[in-house]
């Protein structure tokens, strides 16, 4: 849409005086008035309005306001990114705050002042491009690695790290917490190397009994024990030709980690129960959730395996310390649980937000995922609410948090007021908002 195109402003409302009287007023949009729920599906389809003004109160149900909260699932199903505001009466509270519920923006309760919906207008105009220039954006920028969602600076360079390591024949080894995405990054390490049309064979070095270890990782030769009734392949020798994944290598056994060394320094490997060598070309990729120098230290790892697994490095930070990723993995999980799930839930409450930054995610992405799911299987909103995220202390922050910014929005409010001498005019200019903006939180705050 072009700069001097006015925006399109669609109005819901049956009172025919009331419609004159907001088409008239927002002059400088593009007003379409539709008096029904059917119209109003067809201003929809035929405009996509960025924002909408409805009223509850909508023909048959003039006196009602279930037709008014049909409209507005209705108009978010077709188009979750419009902001609807919805007017209620003057003492209607609790179908106001169900229709945010529901998925609406805003609301405003009757009688008008145009001033005042004049701000709630122009802020849902100005969230609406916000978040249409953020999806352009994101579609526009293509993800650095694969599978991975990141916009933290730490973790770009980390991706730009493994665009160079990936085609260079070095061992690497990942470390970092339970749950950061070790193995996907080391999956990303296999596709961008030259090695990428062969097979990525993972192994966990502590979900494998240590007396089963060694013929899991190099094979094992028919009656090399008891049950061995075929020669089997292990993992290295499946891995030929490709990538093996050592996830948890600080839990391998001290005795199995010399043989692995071996393997590491010359390339052949000998089956349980088996005295021919045999050579194998497999690059391989480690990683841990401990920290390998302390275990050197303390005699529990190898210090020469130590080296030779570690000639590459990567370390990948916890969710915690990730800034932006949070929300940004929140909002990626949701809209992939909710369309396995076929729930149209279209995001968080902004409580919901504000616990997702502030929890301590302990289990890093792997806790998120398993959260954001429960979130979706439970929420019987369109929004994700504390609540549905089951965080512990989600809830008892959020309403701290709400009410350090009141106590300090109230502060300001009455500070400003006082250092202007009551000059309700003066004391708007200088908090940086309108004086119907300071009125309603006059109001709001109950300030004398």
């Amino acid at each position: 849409m072009s700069k001097d195109t006015p925006q399109t402003l669609l109005v819901v409302e049956d009172d025919v005086g009331l419609q004159s009287q907001l088409k008239w007023h927002f002059d400088q949009f593009n007003v379409v008035i539709a008096g029904d729920r059917e119209s109003a599906i067809n201003a929809i389809r035929q405009h996509e309005p960025p924002v909408v003004i409805q009223d509850l109160g909508l023909p048959p149900d003039d006196e009602g306001v279930e037709e008014g909260f049909k409209t507005v699932q209705e108009i978010m199903k077709l188009a979750p990114s419009t902001k609807i505001i919805v007017v209620t009466g003057n003492h209607d509270y609790e179908n106001a705050v169900r229709a945010v519920a529901l998925g609406a923006y805003d609301f405003y309760q009757k009688p008008i002042d145009t001033k005042t919906l004049d701000l709630i207008v122009q802020r849902a105009y100005n969230i609406h491009e916000l978040e249409n220039q953020n999806r352009v954006l994101q579609e526009q920028q293509t993800s650095p690695l694969a599978g991975v969602i990141a916009s933290d600076p730490g973790m770009l360079k980390i991706c730009k790290t493994i665009e160079k390591v990936a085609p260079a024949n070095v061992t690497c080894t990942i470390l970092g917490e339970s749950g950061t995405g070790k193995e996907v990054f080391s999956k990303a390490i296999h596709r961008l190397s030259p090695r990428s049309e062969q097979r990525f064979v993972a192994i966990n070095c502590a979900a494998v009994p240590e007396n089963l270890m060694e013929s899991e990782l190099f094979g094992y030769e028919k009656g090399a024990f008891t049950g061995a009734a075929k020669r089997t392949v292990g993992k290295v020798e499946t891995a030929a030709g490709g990538t093996l994944f050592l996830d948890e290598i600080g839990d391998m056994p001290l005795a199995l980690q010399a043989k692995l060394l071996r393997f590491l320094q010359e390339r052949v490997i000998e089956r349980v129960g088996g005295r021919e060598e045999i050579p194998v070309d497999v690059r391989v990729v480690c990683a841990t959730n401990k920290n390998l120098e302390e275990m050197v230290a303390e005699g529990t790892f190898r210090e020469d395996l130590f080296y030779r697994i570690c000639e590459m490095v990567i370390n990948i930070p916890p969710l915690r310390d990730r800034q932006g990723d949070k929300i940004l993995l929140a909002r990626h999980m949701l809209d992939k649980m909710a369309g396995e799930q076929n729930r149209s839930i279209t995001g968080f409450t902004p409580e919901a937000t504000e616990a997702i930054e502030a929890y301590h995610w302990p289990g890093n992405i792997r806790e998120m995922e398993n959260k954001i799911k429960r979130a979706v299987i439970m929420c019987d909103e369109k929004l994700i609410s504390p609540d549905d995220l089951a965080l512990s202390n989600a809830e008892e922050f959020s309403i701290n948090l709400r009410q350090v910014r009141q106590d300090a929005e109230k502060g300001a409010i009455k500070l400003a007021i006082s250092m202007t001498d009551g000059n309700y005019s003066a004391a708007a200019k200088l908090l940086g908002i309108t004086r119907p903006t300071l009125y309603d939180l006059i109001k709001k705050y109950s300030i004398q």
